[in-house]
């Protein structure tokens, strides 16, 4: 299976070393914080998501672990990808079908995704305001929202320059 990496975090928070370092730490102190266990297959798929500087699917995820002898059968991945999930040190971009580590995992927060149709690169924005807007247009309407996924299709900075 070839690895699909779709394009880079466009955000200066996942540049570079120092900023995977510096997920990686808030990750792992938010996990001690709220008394999650951050286990060797969980810590490891957040590594790769974070190393990706992009969004990986998930048997992109299960091929890599599968190489470094974690398991190879898809539940090995996805239930690591799930729990990331499910606690905020990660998002599933459902666009791409794909897995992107957060970008600020030290706390909640409504994150918005700018997706490239150019490069497929996924940029998480901040959306409080945006997620607010839709809380209110939902109350107005009776209707209890469970979660919301907000994903923007369009072109970033550098695919905008190729096409001028």
């Amino acid at each position: 299976m070839s690895e699909h990496i779709h394009g880079a975090f466009c955000c200066p928070d996942h540049s570079g070393q120092q900023g995977a370092r510096t997920i990686l730490s808030q990750a792992e102190a938010r996990a001690t914080r709220m008394g999650l266990r951050l286990t060797p297959v969980r810590l490891r798929t957040l590594e790769l998501l974070i190393a990706a500087h992009g969004a990986l699917g998930a048997y992109d995820v299960l091929e890599k672990l599968a190489a470094e002898g974690y398991g190879t059968q898809p539940p090995v991945a996805y239930r690591a990808l799930n729990w990331l999930v499910e606690h905020g040190f990660a998002h599933r971009i459902r666009r791409l079908n794909a897995f992107t580590a957060c970008a600020h995992p030290s706390d909640d927060h409504a994150a918005a995704f700018l997706i490239c149709t150019g490069c497929d690169s996924v940029t998480e924005a901040p959306a409080g305001a945006v997620t607010a807007a839709l809380t209110q247009a939902a109350d107005s309407a009776g209707f209890s929202m469970d979660r919301a996924t907000i994903e923007a299709v369009g072109q970033c900075r550098a695919c905008q320059g190729a096409n001028a």
